[in-house]
């Protein structure tokens, strides 16, 4: 993605040439002529006002309100303080190059927006509500909830609804970061932010524009900026003793050692004045004060295009201690409903039983027979059930083909004196049966989704401790799942407040806790923990509430990912403290010493700046696999 520049950059850029082009030419006629030194305070003050104009008035009207200590401040008096020492090419490069790395750090912030601005692309720009058989285009804060949108190839889908006419494909890669395109047919739900590819399809509202999946995303991502990292607070409380400290000890470096070195001579108090304006230039802060919070927005905006919301700064830097990774089961590292796992017939083929116990469900819409029907895939002839009678708490009685069946579980098939047996695998066990005689069992598992076991081996690679699961399901069911994950410690058959208990015994131990959860159920839990992390929530509001970063698909390998991205920006943050901060020391001390010049001085300002800046924008970088 290109960046344009603003058209206050383009003025700025513009400036910054016309004036080192000026003193270039100011410099050479110096050099070849022999110019009175009033005509060359003029000559150099020309290119020193074009590129420094708005540092003097910005000083001079924070001087008036009493905001003295701060970089722009510095940069008056030591560039003032250098022409009135006679160093005129000197005071006029500083004040250049400062504007250099000015507009560097301009275009830096406005890269990093623009990549935080494709994001906000998802946000649609109009609505066609259908009223009174008539196609309407309004602005989707007009469309109330219960009316019928209609959504052309092509366009972007404004309010979150359920299709309830045609057929379609949506692709929802500037939400989700999933490139893969999902069909969609009438009864799906579709939300806003996404894009509509192939057909026409009318929508009815379940959300207005303000409570919809992309209004609730766009707040998310322009408030995070306002939640600051400790690291930042750091910097910023830095800032406002750093620069006074430093005023301060430049004028006691300008004062104090000619008392001590030949006070009556003119010279040396010129000598050390002229080291003190290099120290003035060197010690500017905004290397730190710019490349931390530019650190923590690109790295904010990088998760952001993979489809992970991270609320502020505080929130990723968290997430790179965590040692301990808390599981909720279903609707996390499962898929939330339940699917045929096994078939295991008895003196008849997995085929004819799946047959006759999806027959023998046709009419029925609980999850455990639409797992079996949709297990069936082939075409369901419901003229061929008869009668069909519910056991409660055991099943049923249907007539299939003119025969009775029994389908049901292992209560069902000890009543009516089968000879049946208990399924080795753990699950939900439906027992087939032909009156007495048995003919076998299928079991029906929650679905474990397909990336859960690599999320828990990544997470085990990046150094994390303990992997925890907490759920209110059976303990057997629990344990068979979190043994084919590789979780490490299982808690089962909890309630709400069972689950807050053992999570607060789990924190008391130490270290940092992510909870990951569903965001619905798990409200208290998620709030509670470390970083709480809403899995598969999408337009959810107990989780964009509760959450600290949601994950805006159902993967949960992406929890790798993010922690894999808060360590490699968390790096970089102290990459930057530690360099600004040891090179400006270096500096610094050779400038009291009067071994570094107004030139070194201005790298430690300037280049560190720009150094710094191009290692902050790297956050802005996909998240490394």
């Amino acid at each position: 993605m290109k960046y344009k520049l603003t058209k206050k950059q383009r003025k700025n850029r513009n400036r910054i040439v016309l004036a080192a082009v000026t003193l270039v030419a100011v410099w050479l006629l110096a050099e070849l002529t022999d110019l009175p030194w009033w005509c060359a305070i003029i000559m150099f003050a020309i290119p020193y006002v074009i590129v420094g104009y708005d540092v003097l008035r910005t000083a001079f009207i924070n001087l008036i309100h009493g905001q003295v200590f701060d970089e722009k401040f510095l940069m008056m008096i030591a560039t003032i303080g250098a022409f009135a020492t006679g160093e005129f090419p000197e005071a006029t490069a500083v004040m250049l190059f400062y504007q250099v790395g000015e507009l560097f750090q301009s275009i830096a912030v406005g890269r990093s927006r623009k990549s935080i601005a494709s994001l906000m692309d998802i946000r649609p720009d109009y609505a066609v509500v259908l009223r009174e058989g008539e196609e309407v285009t309004v602005s989707p804060e007009e469309v109330a909830i219960g009316e019928t949108i209609l959504i052309r190839p092509g366009e972007k889908i404004p309010l979150d609804g359920r299709i309830i006419d045609g057929t379609t494909t949506i692709n929802a890669a500037a939400l989700t970061g999933e490139s893969l395109p999902a069909d969609k047919v009438a009864g799906d739900s579709v939300i806003s932010g996404t894009l509509n590819l192939t057909g026409v399809i009318k929508v009815e509202t379940t959300s207005n524009f303000a409570e919809s999946t992309v209004s609730k995303i766009l707040e998310l991502v322009e408030n995070s900026s306002e939640k600051k990292a400790r690291v930042e607070n750091f910097i910023t409380r830095f800032a406002r003793w750093y620069t006074p400290l430093v005023v301060i000890s430049a004028l006691l470096l300008t004062l104090i050692p000619p008392l001590f070195i030949d006070p009556g001579c003119g010279a040396v108090w010129l000598k050390w004045l002229k080291r003190a304006l290099v120290f003035l230039v060197v010690s500017c802060p905004c290397a730190l004060v710019v490349s931390v919070p530019l650190t923590f927005f690109g790295g904010i905006g990088g998760a952001s295009k993979e489809g992970v919301l991270i609320k502020g700064a505080n929130y990723l830097e968290a997430l790179a201690g965590i040692d301990t990774v808390v599981f909720d089961k279903t609707g996390t590292l499962t898929k939330g409903h339940f699917a045929v796992e096994d078939v295991h017939p008895s003196d008849i083929s997995v085929d004819d039983l799946l047959d006759i116990a999806s027959a023998a469900e046709s009419y029925s819409s609980h999850p455990i027979a639409e797992s079996i029907i949709n297990a069936h895939k082939g075409h369901l002839d419901k003229s061929r059930l008869g009668k069909v009678e519910e056991i409660a708490g055991k099943g049923i009685l249907a007539e299939v083909d003119g025969q009775q069946y029994y389908v049901g579980n292992g209560a069902l098939m000890e009543s009516i004196g089968a000879n049946w047996h208990e399924c080795h695998l753990t699950g939900t066990i439906i027992h087939v049966s032909c009156g007495k005689k048995y003919l076998g069992h299928i079991v029906i598992n929650d679905e474990i989704k397909s990336d859960s076991a690599k999320a828990i081996s990544e997470l085990k690679k990046l150094g994390v401790h303990k992997t925890v699961m907490l759920t209110g399901d059976k303990r057997s069911v629990a344990e068979s799942v979190a043994g084919k994950l590789g979780i490490d410690e299982v808690y089962a058959e909890l309630l709400p407040a069972d689950k807050v208990s053992k999570l607060e015994e789990l924190l008391s131990a130490g270290g940092r806790l992510a909870f990951v959860g569903d965001g619905i159920n798990d409200a208290p839990v998620l709030t509670r923990s470390d970083v709480g992390i809403a899995m598969g929530a999408l337009g959810s509001d107990a989780a964009i509430e509760s959450a600290d970063v949601v994950l805006m698909d159902d993967q949960p390998s992406k929890i790798a990912s993010a922690i894999r991205l808060s360590r490699k920006t968390m790096r970089i943050v102290w990459q930057n403290i530690i360099f600004a901060l040891g090179v400006k020391l270096i500096i610094l001390v050779l400038g009291a010493l009067g071994i570094a010049n107004m030139w070194i001085a201005v790298f430690g300002d300037v280049g560190v700046l720009i150094i710094a800046i191009l290692n902050a924008m790297r956050s802005m970088r996909r998240i490394e696999k």
